[in-house]
C-alpha cells in the first residue's frame, strides 16, 4: 500500500487539472486593429521666390599696373607712399628721379631751336634774292635751285628742332613718375639712391575705387537669374550681389553689383565666371573692415523672382516629379507636380498643387493610393510673402 501512495496522488493531480480546464473560462480571439501610419504635413501656401546663386571667388584689384620709369637715371626722392600698403592719390608724386641731364639736354634743344630759327630767316632772304634775280634775268636756274634747296633744309631742321624741343620737356617731366590713379602699393623695389633703367618695373600698384570678384557658376544656373546677368551692359537695373567672409574674428558682409560676364565658358567644368564690382573697398563703415584683395569671399547673386512658387522640403519629392497628398478624407494622394528648381534640401514647384492642399512630407514604407493616415498636430503652414532660394556650387 505504501508503494502505491505516489502513485495515487499523481493521478488526483491530474483528476484536478482536468477539471480546472474543463470548468475554466473561454478565452475569445479578437483581430488586431491596423493602424494609420502618422505622417507630417505641410499646407500649400503659393508666393512669390527671389532665387539667389551662391559661389565663392577671391577679390582682386579692378585694375593692376606695372610702375615703369619712362627715362633712366638716379633716383633722389621716393615718396612715404612707396612702400607695401602705401596709399596714394592720382596726381602725388611717387618717385623723381635726378633731372639734371634732362636739364642740360633741354637747353640744349632750345639753342638748336634758336640757331634753326635764324638759319631758316637767312635761307627765306636767300631764296627771295635769288628769285629777284631770276626775274631780271641776272641768276642761272641753278643758282635758284640752290637758293630753294637750302630754303627747304632750313625749315625741315626747323621742324627737326622743334620735335626735339618737346622731347626734352616731355622726359624733364619725365623724371617726376606720378601716379595715375588713386590706388595701393601692392610691392615696390627701388629706394633713393639706386639707379633705374628706363621700362624696368619698379612697384606693383593697383587701383581702390573698385574692387572686383571673379565668381565661377554652373552654366545651367543662368537660366535662374535675371537677364541684366547676361547682358548687364544693356539693362537699365544692375543685379545685387552680397559679399560675406570672416575676418579678424567677426562675420563682415559687403554690397556689390553684378559688372559683366567672362566671354569664354570652360568647356570642361560648364563654369561661366561672373564679375561683381565693389565700389569704394576700402572705405571704412563703423567696424567693417576694408575689402582687402586677397580675400576669399562667399557671394549671393540676386538672381529672377519667380511668381506662385511652392516651397517644399527635399523629403516631400518622389521620384523626381512626384508627392504624397492628404485629403480631406484622411486619406493618401499621389499626385505627378512640375518641379522648377532642386535646391539643396528645398524643391519649388511651380505646378500641380492647390493653395490649402496638405504635402505629406513624412517617409512612407509602402504607399498605396487611398491608404488611411493620421497627420501628426498640429498641421504646419509654411506660409510666407517672400523667400529666397539658393543653390550652393
Amino acid at each position: 500500500m505504501r508503494k502505491l501512495l505516489p502513485f495515487i496522488i499523481v493521478l488526483i493531480g491530474f483528476a484536478l487539472a482536468g477539471a480546472l480546464i474543463v470548468t475554466g473560462p473561454t478565452v475569445q480571439s479578437r483581430p488586431v486593429a491596423a493602424l494609420a501610419p502618422l505622417v507630417r504635413v505641410l499646407e500649400v501656401q503659393p508666393r512669390s521666390v527671389r532665387l539667389v546663386t551662391k559661389t565663392n571667388g577671391t577679390v582682386v584689384p579692378r585694375t593692376e599696373s606695372e610702375l615703369t620709369p619712362e627715362v633712366s637715371g638716379r633716383v633722389i626722392s621716393v615718396s612715404s607712399s612707396m612702400v607695401s600698403g602705401g596709399f596714394f592719390k592720382a596726381g602725388d608724386e611717387l618717385l623723381r628721379i635726378d633731372s639734371l641731364d634732362y636739364e642740360v639736354a633741354l637747353e640744349e634743344a632750345r639753342a638748336r631751336l634758336a640757331r634753326s630759327e635764324s638759319d631758316l630767316v637767312n635761307a627765306n632772304k636767300a631764296h627771295e634774292r635769288q628769285m629777284d634775280l631770276a626775274r631780271k634775268q641776272s641768276a642761272s636756274a641753278s643758282q635758284k635751285d640752290d637758293a630753294l634747296n637750302r630754303l627747304k633744309i632750313a625749315d625741315a631742321t626747323l621742324r627737326e628742332s622743334i620735335a626735339k624741343l618737346s622731347r626734352a620737356k616731355r622726359d624733364l617731366d619725365r623724371t617726376k613718375i606720378l601716379a595715375p590713379y588713386d590706388g595701393r602699393v601692392r610691392s615696390e623695389k627701388v629706394d633713393a639712391g639706386q639707379f633705374v633703367n628706363r621700362g624696368v618695373s619698379i612697384a606693383t600698384i593697383y587701383a581702390t575705387d573698385f574692387a572686383e570678384v571673379k565668381l565661377p557658376i554652373h552654366d545651367d544656373e543662368l537660366e535662374f537669374l535675371s537677364a541684366a546677368i547676361v547682358n548687364p551692359e544693356k539693362s537699365l537695373h544692375q543685379t545685387k550681389v552680397t559679399l560675406r567672409a570672416r575676418f579678424a574674428g567677426a562675420e563682415h558682409e559687403w554690397q556689390g553689383v553684378v559688372a559683366r560676364t567672362e566671354g569664354e565658358l570652360d568647356p570642361k567644368t560648364r563654369m561661366v565666371n561672373i564679375i561683381a564690382r565693389v565700389a569704394s573697398p576700402y572705405a571704412q563703415q563703423g567696424s567693417r573692415p576694408p575689402l582687402a584683395i586677397g580675400l576669399f569671399v562667399e557671394a549671393e547673386i540676386y538672381g529672377a523672382q519667380l511668381d506662385n512658387i511652392v516651397v517644399l522640403p527635399r523629403s516631400a519629392l518622389h521620384d523626381n516629379d512626384t508627392v504624397y497628398l492628404v485629403d480631406a478624407n484622411g486619406k493618401l494622394e499621389i499626385r505627378q507636380v512640375q518641379v522648377r528648381r532642386i535646391v539643396e534640401d528645398e524643391i519649388y514647384v511651380e505646378a500641380g498643387l492647390m493653395a490649402g492642399e496638405r504635402v505629406c512630407v513624412s517617409s512612407l514604407a509602402n504607399p498605396v493610393r487611398g491608404m488611411k493616415l493620421r497627420l501628426q498636430a498640429p498641421v504646419i503652414n509654411t506660409a510666407d510673402n517672400t523667400n529666397n532660394a539658393s543653390n550652393g556650387l
